[in-house]
């Protein structure tokens, strides 16, 4: 079967509502028609949810820590992500058939800076002894929520990957996501010197 192939258009939104989804049905990039429960809308409605939530991490920062060279330059990063979170929904809106070549994606360099990132933040913390309880500083609680909707979002491609092929960057890209999620929420707690707080058994 030939690939169709996808004519990027000139995007101009000035409607909010179409009505198209009153019957729980929408439409992916293509035009095809699926109902709005299934893997892969659900895959990247996800997607679009852990970018409201590193959204949330960014106000934060703008908001209140604008004066720390620091998290202005991850915050910088994390608009990076949001780009690429947004290129990666598009990869999961579009079926097999469509010639994705010319479309926007993420791809092996996104990985290798999601990498070095982590390896960055990583090389400045103590190693850890035990699991890490979600907490601490504000950013540090957002972050940990942004990391286990990534999660999520991880275990719906990958449903998504047992019924039809997707590229397997946007699982590899989501689960080296969480990690820099995971290891910067960390590194937010260090830099106002805040304790972790790690699993503890036998707490009482």
């Amino acid at each position: 079967m030939k690939k169709k192939t996808f004519k990027d258009p000139n995007i101009t939104i000035n409607k909010v509502y179409t009505k198209v989804g009153d019957q729980g049905e929408t439409y992916l990039i293509g035009g095809d028609k699926v109902l709005k429960n299934s893997n892969r809308v659900s895959a990247y409605g996800e997607v679009d949810e852990l970018n409201s939530h590193i959204g949330s991490c960014i106000s934060y920062i703008n908001d209140n820590c604008s004066t720390n060279d620091d998290l202005v330059d991850f915050s910088l990063f994390l608009n990076v992500v949001q780009h690429e979170l947004f290129n990666l929904g598009n990869m999961l809106a579009t079926p097999n058939e469509i010639n994705t070549n010319i479309m926007p994606c993420v791809n092996k360099k996104s990985l290798k800076t999601i990498e070095d990132k982590i390896d960055f933040y990583n090389n400045i913390l103590n190693p850890l002894k035990s699991f890490v309880l979600p907490g601490g500083h504000e950013l540090s609680s957002r972050l940990h929520i942004s990391r286990t909707v990534c999660r999520r979002c991880e275990r719906r491609a990958v449903s998504l990957l047992k019924e039809e092929n997707i590229n397997n960057v946007t699982i590899s890209y989501l689960n080296r996501l969480s990690d820099m999620l995971f290891v910067s929420s960390r590194w937010v707690n260090f830099l106002f010197n805040i304790n972790e707080t790690t699993w503890d058994p036998n707490y009482e």
